[in-house]
């Protein structure tokens, strides 16, 4: 028997997901919670095989940092991170914070309780590049970088935060343009919070 704990802020989803799990011969729902922040505690107590956790939770609290937490002290625990946001840094996060699989919600009922399956057998699934046109394109700095432009960050502070030289920033930002067309840091930093690529205000 699979036992399952939801971590899932959306009232409709959620009893969609319990209704769904728990009609299943081999899974059980533990647990059900709508704050992120909750689901180390959670996992202590009720001991899960499989965390199923949105991005963003109540309290506008990451599930991709409690992942790591959850990872760091409880690692036979399977996660598996959900999100409406096509936010094509949260693939490169989940998997830096140790979840085993990431999903987007407008999957279907067979998929998910495919990938959650396969995922306790040991099988990690991750978008590829064909179902996140930036997936794979930039690198962990970069990714932090553009994160950090979208939220307003001028460039001496990005090289504050990031521990590195502002030679180095302007570097690395000539070469996001490079990879996106994009022909100013701005116009791409407008492009990527406007269609939903990146949600600066998650982190």
């Amino acid at each position: 028997m699979i036992k399952v704990l939801i971590v899932e802020d959306q009232t409709m989803l959620k009893d969609a997901l319990e209704y769904m799990i728990n009609g299943q011969n081999d899974m059980e729902v533990m647990g059900v919670t709508d704050d992120a922040s909750k689901a180390l505690e959670l996992c202590k107590k009720l001991k899960p095989d499989l965390l199923l956790m949105d991005v963003v939770t109540k309290n506008n609290s990451s599930g991709i940092r409690y992942s790591a937490e959850i990872r760091k002290e409880l690692p036979e625990i399977k996660i598996v991170i959900m999100t409406s946001y096509p936010d094509f840094t949260f693939i490169e996060e989940a998997k830096k914070a140790g979840a085993h699989s990431f999903l987007q919600k407008n999957m279907d009922k067979d998929h998910l309780l495919y990938v959650i399956r396969s995922t306790m057998k040991g099988m990690g699934f991750y978008p590829g590049p064909r179902d996140s046109p930036f997936a794979f394109k930039f690198t962990e700095r970069e990714i932090a970088i553009i994160r950090l432009i979208c939220q307003g960050v001028d460039r001496d502070e990005i090289s504050a935060q990031l521990g590195i030289s502002e030679s180095l920033v302007k570097k690395e930002i000539t070469s996001i343009l490079d990879k996106s067309g994009f022909d100013s840091i701005a116009k791409f930093a407008i492009y990527a919070v406007s269609q939903g690529l990146v949600a600066p205000e998650i982190y």
